[in-house]
């Protein structure tokens, strides 16, 4: 077992595994099957290419070879910076192969946030692409490697300069390849960072094809259906719930668009035959209004809506524009998944966010004492299961702050349960903002907005806001002098402070609000529910 990993006690794994829900075989052996079995099979279409199922493992068991020929090795750690292609599936397959660990990094990452990345993890390499949407991701590798003697490799699929091409990899000899064991560590994703940069959150084998299996069984996702990746692979949804990689294991199809556009996604449906895709509901409420103007058969799609609060009446208008079936969702990448079923009347899927996914979800929803509230009353909602984690990868201290002494993760979310034990999601404890479906913690820009010459104090909220699900806003506290500085502070400045400090694009505030100072608490913290509501100094 990998350092740093929390294991689950040998006496829930047993029982893990008499229930069925832990199997023992790995991820690259169940797409190996796939293979075997349907060789000929379209398993994956980008905006590009499309591959079949044995293409797909060829170039995921050569790029495999060439990766072991680089040195990398099982467990160690390699972080995964590429978007929406083919090559994504076909890396990361190719390190679950030998053992190695993708950490997964979201395209909009910049050089700040693969660093933490690549330092957390301890990575021994970087795979990204040379050039997208105008950042050259190059540059930011030679940055990272500067501070990070560790990171030994750098392969860049595109134009590689001075760096190992993937297609250098992907045209290796196939060689023999290690079997890697369920048990272990699969993969590394990343949590929504509640205290700054984000944690890892380490899923194996076993837990996370007991993840997918179980989400494609309750969307009714087979053989035949066809995935759509309208947000980013390297999500949670969009990759194992049942996403591109659940797609896969149960011998589907799997459509990755460069981004969730309607221009772009909605021909997309059509000509692939798209049965399910996973949105957030300002990009679900988006698609039904695009809808109005240009039309699009979705009677046969399923969409499952979370990441935020998805109400009754935005649930009504996308079921209603879209003519899809909607699945309200709650989901974490620590594990826990609720969700509405196929079934449920209208009032529970617009209503609530759904039931546990597995029957040995264990919940609890307590108050600040860790006491449980009475039924239907809300508190923060706990959870352990055979999908969820019992510790954040190589964060002691996290840990000890995150889960119970018996092994329950605390979610940070306000919850409160039904009659019918349906979970509804009432707010969060956390401090995280969700902005176009990323999870962008209110620390972390806080504290790159502190770097500010102008600046003495700053807070951080979220907004609702429709087309955003949540603005960022920052209220900040001038610094001695700043009234005399050339120019005075502004939105534009402050975006443009953080941006060159390489802090993520959708990071960015989208307001500024100077203040005085800031309401307090009785004990002194930065009342930020005042600021949500409006009642600055």
């Amino acid at each position: 077992m990998q350092d740093g990993f929390v294991p689950w006690p040998p006496d829930f794994a047993e029982r893990y595994r008499r229930a069925g829900h832990w199997t023992g075989v790995s991820l690259p052996q169940r797409v190996a099957d796939r293979a075997e079995r349907h060789p000929d099979r379209t398993a994956a279409v980008d905006m590009r290419r499309r591959v079949t199922y044995g293409e797909l493992l060829d170039e995921a068991d050569r790029i495999a070879s060439g990766l072991l020929e680089l040195g990398v090795r099982g467990q160690d750690r390699v972080v995964l910076h590429l978007p929406n292609v083919i090559e994504f599936l076909t890396t990361m397959i190719a390190l679950f192969r030998i053992g190695a660990i993708p950490v997964m990094a979201l395209p909009g990452h910049r050089r700040d946030e693969i660093r933490h990345l690549v330092r957390a993890s301890d990575a021994v390499a970087y795979v990204g692409p040379d050039r997208l949407q105008g950042f050259d991701h190059r540059k930011l590798a030679r940055e990272v490697r500067a501070d990070a003697p560790g990171l030994r490799h750098i392969v860049i699929a595109g134009e590689a300069e001075e760096h190992t091409p993937l297609s250098e990899l992907a045209g290796s000899e196939p060689r023999d390849l290690p079997m890697a064991d369920a048990s272990e560590v699969a993969l590394l994703l990343l949590s929504g960072g509640t205290t700054g940069a984000p944690k890892l959150i380490p899923r194996t084998h076993d837990d996370y094809a007991y993840n997918m299996l179980a989400c494609a069984r309750a969307t009714g996702f087979d053989e035949n259906g066809v995935y759509l990746a309208a947000n980013p692979v390297p999500h949670n949804a969009a990759l194992g719930c049942p996403g591109v990689l659940g797609a896969l294991l149960v011998g589907g199809k799997a459509v990755l668009a460069a981004n969730p556009s309607p221009g772009l996604v909605f021909p997309l449906i059509g000509k692939e035959g798209v049965t399910l895709t996973s949105l957030v509901p300002a990009m679900a409420l988006l698609w039904a209004e695009e809808a109005l103007a240009n039309p699009v058969d979705m009677t046969g799609m399923t969409i499952q809506v979370g990441s935020s609060k998805f109400g009754p009446t935005a649930a009504e208008r996308v079921s209603k524009n879209l003519g899809c079936r909607i699945m309200n969702v709650f989901g974490t990448g620590e594990g826990l998944i609720t969700h509405t079923r196929l079934d449920d009347p209208r009032e529970v899927v617009f209503g609530t966010e759904g039931k546990p996914l597995s029957p040995d979800d264990e919940i609890r929803i307590v108050d600040a004492a860790d006491n449980a509230v009475a039924p239907g009353a809300t508190g923060e909602l706990l959870t352990r299961g055979p999908y969820t984690i019992r510790g954040y990868f190589a964060a002691p201290e996290a840990n000890r702050r995150a889960f119970t002494a018996d092994g329950f993760y605390r979610t940070g979310d306000l919850a409160r349960m039904t009659a019918d034990g349906n979970i509804v999601i009432e707010g969060r404890l956390k401090d995280i903002i969700h902005r176009l479906g990323e999870k962008v913690s209110a620390e972390e820009v806080e504290g790159h907005v502190l770097t500010h010459p102008l600046v003495r104090d700053a807070a951080v909220v979220g907004i609702p806001d429709e087309e955003r699900d949540e603005r960022i806003r920052v209220f900040v506290v001038l610094a001695a002098g700043a009234d005399g500085a050339a120019a005075p502070l502004s939105l534009r400045a402050i975006r443009e402070h953080i941006r060159h400090r390489g802090l993520a694009l959708y990071k960015l505030p989208d307001d500024l609000v100077v203040v005085s100072d800031f309401p307090r608490t009785p004990v002194g913290k930065i009342d930020k529910r005042l600021l949500r509501e409006g009642q600055p100094r």
